[in-house]
């Protein structure tokens, strides 16, 4: 088995290694059965004088600016290989001369010796990876368990977390803890939790409207500890609790504020959300207890009162050729228009849009190809093909282009 040897516990004026800035890590082969004290003396002796006296190893070690050598070998059929390790404390470009002077050395006593730098590593980077990981560790812990303060501290920290990249759990995005955890946040759509991903909340799934909601999500939220519901601050999402406390486990419900979505929140507008999140029985016992009924033709109605980001919606059908359609994207840019064949694929590929703006009829094709995309808006002439009010999509009609 290797053994490991130090040039000492500490340097002849009684220093600790201190404050080192990096670690020297170099392979070692000796053609030959060398001791350890005869590998450090060959280091000490071998570069001594061959940087000038102020890189000289044994005076930079009686100053503590490197610490001591450290090394680990091991013999066999009369070779030896190892591992050499210098910390120190130095700037990188000392460090990184000391580290090339260790390769001048050819010769261990009477063998051939090969010195290689494998790494120079950045002791303080380490422990600042290893700061930033529990800081994110703590942090979920912190916004699972509703405890979280919504301090300009959690800022700082989102601020050098590692956004997660979405994954897809039976063709339903999600986060990519969403099965080790043991507790779970249900969201609407996509891009919810891709919001989510960018401030560490790795356990967020998608259960893409209020439409058919698949078996393998019952059966994933039946096995969590905890499963909190958070909807958008409208009635849509007051109407995606009713239908999903009646199919599946629900035990928290954590709404957004009146006419604001998840996708859109800002850091501390969810993380307060979270933290007041309300037990599904109390956030039912608030509900009306007669749901309105959906009327088809009131989704003309509304479009008198549409919001204002409709109305610039209702803005670029002008622009459009007959049946094309252009897709607006969440920083209110427009992509090239595409033709009815192409618009299922071309939605297959975007990223981070709201709505789909049409210079014709919004069919229930249309309303499908949306709400497999996950956008939540549709903005059209009039009604088309098998149209009919939706939960997962909302359609406005522009009565001004019909």
């Amino acid at each position: 088995m290797g053994k490991k040897h130090n040039s000492g516990g500490k340097n002849s004026h009684g220093k600790s290694n201190k404050a080192m800035k990096y670690l020297i890590k170099a392979e070692l082969k000796v053609n030959g059965n060398v001791q350890r004290k005869d590998i450090i003396g060959a280091i000490m002796g071998q570069t001594e004088g061959l940087l000038g006296d102020e890189l000289e190893l044994r005076k930079l070690q009686r100053t503590a600016r490197i610490g001591h050598v450290d090394v680990e070998v091991k013999s066999s059929a009369g070779k030896v290989n190892g591992e050499i390790q210098i910390p120190s404390s130095m700037d990188n470009v000392e460090t990184a001369i000391i580290a090339s002077s260790l390769e001048t050395i050819d010769r261990i006593g009477p063998c051939a010796a090969k010195i290689v730098v494998t790494e120079i590593q950045d002791v303080r980077s380490t422990k600042v990876n290893a700061v930033i990981d529990r800081a994110k560790d703590l942090l979920l812990v912190m916004v699972n368990s509703g405890d979280a303060a919504t301090k300009t501290v959690i800022e700082e920290v989102r601020s050098v977390l590692t956004v997660g990249t979405a994954k897809n759990f039976h063709g339903l995005t999600c986060g990519p803890n969403v099965e080790a955890s043991d507790s779970l946040i249900l969201v609407e759509g996509r891009n919810d939790v891709r919001n989510l991903l960018t401030f560490g909340i790795k356990n967020a799934i998608s259960c893409d409207g209020a439409g058919t909601i698949k078996q393998e999500l019952i059966d994933l939220a039946a096995s969590k500890d905890t499963v909190t519901l958070a909807i958008d601050g409208d009635r849509g999402g007051e109407m995606l609790f009713r239908q999903l406390n009646e199919t599946m486990k629900i035990d928290f419900v954590a709404q957004a504020p009146v006419g604001q979505e998840w996708e859109l929140l800002p850091q501390k507008t969810a993380t307060k959300c979270l933290q007041q999140k309300i037990e599904a029985d109390k956030f039912a016992a608030k509900l009306p207890e007669d749901e309105p009924t959906e009327d088809p033709d009131a989704w003309l109605e509304e479009a008198v009162d549409a919001p204002a980001e409709v109305h610039e919606y209702f803005d670029h059908i002008s622009d459009l050729k007959k049946n094309n359609a252009v897709f607006v994207n969440v920083d209110g840019t427009i992509s090239d228009a595409v033709g009815p064949s192409k618009l299922a694929a071309a939605a297959d590929e975007v990223d981070g849009v709201v709505a789909i703006v049409i210079n014709g009829a919004v069919t229930d094709r249309v309303l499908d190809i949306a709400a497999g995309a996950a956008i939540e808006t549709v903005v059209g002439t009039k009604e088309g093909k098998g149209f009919s009010a939706r939960n997962d999509v909302k359609a406005w009609l522009s009565e001004k282009h019909a």
